[in-house]
């Protein structure tokens, strides 16, 4: 596997910018969460990456080869979206035969426990199915075709919390058997946080994060206390939120903290999670008390 590269990418819509000048990097083997919030083009960009929608100015790599209608590289990424692709009398029987034609080696043997998993019969006519059902059929052939870069739009939509806990664990066993690159549009942050070991953030239309899950966790912290105390040893650190509850004080820090700064008896500092620190980074400056 060669790693996939965005450079200076732009998306506009006429007058509308949709993506502005975003540039990152997806590797070899790894599992990577895309966060935003709704409208912030997530879905653009991975239609994008797949040459399923064209951008106004940028370029996408793999390794050295531009992905612009390469059939070689193209062949090489698979897009599970929100929007269906099948006609109305194709079975998923035929949605697999059809991933086996088109990428070749289809893990037939995998993807049919896993439908028994779901509770799915193959012979099933796709648009008869409901939308959880249409989930885990996509997720199906989404985890067992033969891709190196999987990347999956909303792949818990309309999922139960069951069906979601056997999709996670299906998404581990695939990659331990077959190490590939992952990427995860979801809003379910709380739920893919030890999944991911990379997340990509956009906001504003550009990516405001992209970094290793444990190094951007290292810099949230929750500082709370008596206001006056959280406000001296806050001082000068990149404050993201703020809540006060009576006398007590919580700042949301996110940024390192000096050893050398002192910390009030009275103040207690912990960790927030991955979830929280997206709220935190993309609400702007909104606080609450």
């Amino acid at each position: 596997m060669e790693k996939l590269t965005v450079n200076k990418l732009t998306k506009k819509y006429g007058q509308k910018v949709i993506l502005d000048n975003l540039s990152f990097q997806l590797a070899p083997a790894k599992i990577y969460g895309l966060l935003g919030r709704n409208g912030a083009g997530k879905s653009t960009l991975l239609n994008l990456i797949t040459n399923r929608v064209l951008s106004t100015s940028g370029e996408i790599k793999i390794g050295s080869h531009n992905i612009n209608d390469d059939d070689h590289e193209l062949g090489k990424m698979y897009l599970m979206s929100e929007v269906d692709m099948y006609t109305k009398r194709t079975t998923i029987k035929r949605m697999m035969e059809l991933a086996d034609e088109a990428y070749e080696h289809f893990d037939f043997k995998n993807a049919e426990q896993m439908l028994t998993d779901f509770k799915l019969d193959q012979n099933e006519i796709f648009t008869n199915l409901s939308t959880g059902q249409r989930t885990a059929a996509k997720l199906v052939v989404a985890l067992n075709v033969n891709a190196d870069y999987i990347l999956l739009d909303e792949p818990v939509l309309g999922l139960d919390a069951n069906h979601r806990e056997l999709f996670y664990k299906e998404l581990i066993k695939a990659f331990q058997n077959k190490p590939r690159t992952f990427v995860l549009s979801t809003h379910l942050i709380e739920e893919i946080q030890q999944l991911v070991e990379h997340v990509i953030i956009i906001n504003d239309h550009q990516i405001i994060e992209d970094a290793d899950v444990e190094s951007l966790l290292k810099k949230a912290y929750a500082i709370s206390g008596p206001a006056k105390d959280v406000d001296t040893y806050t001082d000068g650190l990149n404050v993201l939120y703020t809540e006060t509850m009576g006398s007590i004080k919580t700042t949301y820090v996110f940024d390192g903290l000096d050893e050398q700064r002192v910390i009030p008896d009275r103040v207690k500092i912990d960790h927030y999670d991955l979830q929280h620190l997206f709220i935190y980074l993309t609400n702007g400056d909104e606080q609450h008390d």
